[in-house]
């Protein structure tokens, strides 16, 4: 569906990570959550002698472009915990508007996924960070040709990023407006994200019907509430743009009609 990307804005990449500004000291946060491609690709540098991934990753980074266009196509973000239906409304959503369909992490670093994911918070963000950055590339081309729908983004990678490092219940969290729930200045942002929302009892029956292993970070979050509520108050704290919740309990079609409404208000559709 997608062409290869071109490779010519390598140059451009390293300039950006040259001009990456003074940084001073960091919290345990903010660390593991790199908000710019120099951070990411600084993170990514640092394990890639222990995780030849790291390098390959790396390899496919610098051949996206340093500044990622949209085209004049809407392009909207699902995200969500784990069985609050995002692909399967994602699906209907991709059909109905005859859009493309997007998925973070993209195909081309997935099968990485797993390696990562047994790594420190710091290393493992920063995969989920590039993969933000390289989907930005897909994103931007897609959207020149037909509407876009992208399963999970860069509100994912904040808003876990936030829940693991911080302990305790909600109040614990930084507070709303502060600047850890801005979506990074260099990261195309999309035109619409819509939070999937249900009950803990129905993510639950959902989670059990599909009968599949559990990441994690699932079964930490069936372990400890407290964990699942740090993320879901995440995502209602992020800025710019902020997530719009929707109630995926109904039916698949209800939700796909109020999905659709949603779009239809706020998209030039």
């Amino acid at each position: 569906m997608h062409e290869k990307l071109k490779v010519d804005s390598a140059p451009r990449l390293r300039a950006v990570m040259l001009r990456s500004c003074t940084r001073g000291p960091q919290d345990p946060l903010r660390r593991a959550l790199p908000a710019a491609v120099p951070a990411v690709c600084d993170r990514l540098q640092e394990c890639a002698a222990r995780i030849p991934e790291a390098r390959e990753v790396l390899a496919i980074l610098e051949k996206c472009t340093e500044q990622q266009r949209k085209g004049h196509f809407p392009v909207v973000v699902f995200e969500g915990l784990d069985a609050t239906g995002k692909t399967t409304v994602t699906q209907a959503v991709t059909d109905a508007l005859d859009a493309i369909l997007l998925r973070s992490p993209p195909a081309c670093i997935s099968q990485w996924r797993t390696i990562f994911d047994d790594e420190p918070t710091p290393i493992r963000r920063a995969f989920y960070a590039a993969g933000n950055y390289i989907l930005a590339s897909e994103i931007a081309k897609a959207s020149t040709q037909a509407p876009v729908i992208v399963d999970r983004y860069w509100h994912s990678t904040a808003a876990y990023t936030i829940a693991t490092e911080i302990n305790g219940d909600v109040q614990n969290l930084p507070p709303a407006q502060d600047g850890v729930y801005q979506w990074p200045e260099d990261l195309l942002k999309p035109d619409l994200v819509l939070l999937l929302t249900v009950s803990p009892e129905e993510r639950a029956r959902r989670l059990e019907c599909r009968g599949l292993e559990k990441t994690k970070e699932e079964a930490e979050m069936e372990a400890n509430s407290l964990f699942r509520q740090r993320i879901e108050e995440s995502y209602r704290r992020m800025m710019n743009p902020a997530c719009q919740e929707v109630d995926a309990s109904p039916s698949k079609e209800d939700v796909l009609k109020t999905v659709l409404q949603l779009i239809k208000k706020h998209c030039a559709l």
